[in-house]
């Protein structure tokens, strides 16, 4: 576990990017004692949802297009940053462009195991779950990362264990991020609106497995060739999860042999089918932590699951109502879909367009969609894919998506949102946009007879 210790004492620094991360990062290279830190965002001071709590941190509104980088030495940039020109003139000097992620790593010197969970989609459930098992257990957990808590801000904190939710935009900077385990759920497209193609996106995904050892475990779905090629970029012992995987999935029976674990995901309060390999995978990336069997047996079952994931909201008129706001890309709301218990769904989607295009939507609505009701800037987009392959409907709030959602369906049917597309061009963020469904459900149930 122990590696060189990263020093920030007396230098200067510039954070790019004032969010949760980036803020969080600033203050902890102040704590730290760096001579001086700068804080700069496109937007105007006072727009910052978040703001520096330590007095060193200075602020400051700048253009990234025209950012002048000459005089910066060190730079830890935030996720929602894209790379750009001042990027790329950072790394032809040379100067080191760290993550928030890969500060916090060095600093807090491997002073617990760190398992990285990666994925397009079920990064957070698997996250949550994870830490909620070892919690359970006994065990000092931190949950976070890209699910919501920055590591930075716990500096100081003891830990058993640090259950690290990892996106593409965090590992795209990090440079000696070792996880004890690396988990990689799938890689389906996503994000296309900033990588140049799936492949250059796979690889970012793909970066904490790097510098893995053969001491270190590397979790990936069994039979998935793009996340194999992934894990063996470093040296990490491969447990597969799965159909046919170490840690096998048959339906809704999980398997784990070597443990002799067996859980049915009836037994537990996860719905969708997508979620017995979101336990098969929390079981493959225990093994390092010996676990009784019980307990991880018990906790798993006792999860409850997270908001804005497949989360049923109520049942109007012998409708279901379920809430996957989080289905920020189209391979999570073609899980989403495919999942339901229900034979035929209506589908609410659209936001702001990623890239990639909505093809695998389509084949997915084929088998168990009754209509589609679109909203956002991508409207336009989804409903030139789905054609006449199925009624469509567009809706200009969430009130009236779901009065339409709700007109289409029958007894016995679903009303899923689950957008396929990034919230930002409606809503503050796919939790706004999940609420709001749900005040919209909520209202529906009200005016029932």
């Amino acid at each position: 576990m122990a590696m060189a210790t990263t020093n920030v004492a007396g230098q200067s620094w510039v954070v790019v990017g004032a969010g949760k991360s980036g803020v969080a990062a600033a203050d902890l290279l102040a704590r730290r004692g760096a001579g001086s830190v700068t804080l700069v965002d496109e937007k105007p001071v006072e727009a910052w949802t978040v703001r520096p709590s330590h007095a060193l941190v200075q602020s400051a509104c700048i253009n990234l297009k025209t950012f002048d980088v000459s005089g910066v030495e060190r730079c830890v940039v935030s996720p929602g940053v894209p790379p750009g020109a001042w990027s790329d003139a950072l790394d032809m000097r040379g100067v080191p462009v760290w993550s928030e992620v890969e500060l916090a790593w060095r600093l807090r010197e491997g002073r617990e195991p760190v398992v990285a969970v990666g994925g397009t989609n079920g990064k957070s459930t698997t996250t949550s779950l994870l830490a909620h098992v070892l919690a359970a257990a006994g065990r000092r957990v931190f949950a976070g990362g890209n699910l919501g808590e920055p590591w930075a801000n716990h500096d100081v904190e003891a830990f058993d264990a640090a259950i690290i939710e990892v996106s593409s935009f965090q590992l795209e900077r990090v440079s000696s991020f070792k996880p004890k385990v690396s988990v990689l759920l799938n890689v389906t497209p996503d994000h296309l609106d900033r990588y140049p193609s799936f492949e250059h996106y796979a690889a970012a995904k793909g970066r904490a497995f790097e510098r893995q050892t053969p001491d270190d475990l590397a979790v990936i779905p069994a039979n998935d060739a793009v996340c194999r090629w992934q894990a063996v970029r470093g040296r990490g012992a491969i447990v597969t999860f799965g159909p046919g995987g170490d840690v096998s999935v048959q339906g809704t029976l999980i398997t784990d042999a070597t443990a002799g674990i067996v859980i049915d995901l009836a037994q537990t309060r996860l719905s969708g089918g997508h979620n017995a390999l979101n336990v098969a995978a929390t079981l493959a990336a225990l093994r390092p932590f010996a676990l009784e069997r019980s307990a991880i047996v018990d906790a798993v079952c006792s999860f409850e699951g997270l908001a804005h994931r497949t989360a049923l909201v109520g049942e109007v008129d012998g409708v279901r109502f379920y809430d996957d706001s989080k289905g920020t890309n189209v391979g999570a709301a073609v899980t989403a879909l495919l999942g339901l218990v229900e034979s035929r769904a209506v589908l609410i989607a659209g936001g702001k367009d990623k890239g990639g295009g909505y093809a695998a939507l389509v084949d997915a609505l084929r088998v168990k969609g009754r209509a589609v009701v679109t909203i956002g800037e991508a409207a336009l987009l989804i409903e030139e894919a789905i054609g006449d392959a199925l009624p469509v409907r567009r809706a200009a709030s969430m009130d009236e998506a779901v009065q339409i959602a709700c007109m289409f369906a029958e007894p016995g049917d679903a009303v899923l949102l689950s957008p396929a597309c990034a919230s930002f061009d409606m809503f503050r963020d796919y939790k706004h946009r999940g609420d709001a469904f749900v005040d919209a459900v909520r209202a529906l149930q009200g005016r029932a007879p």
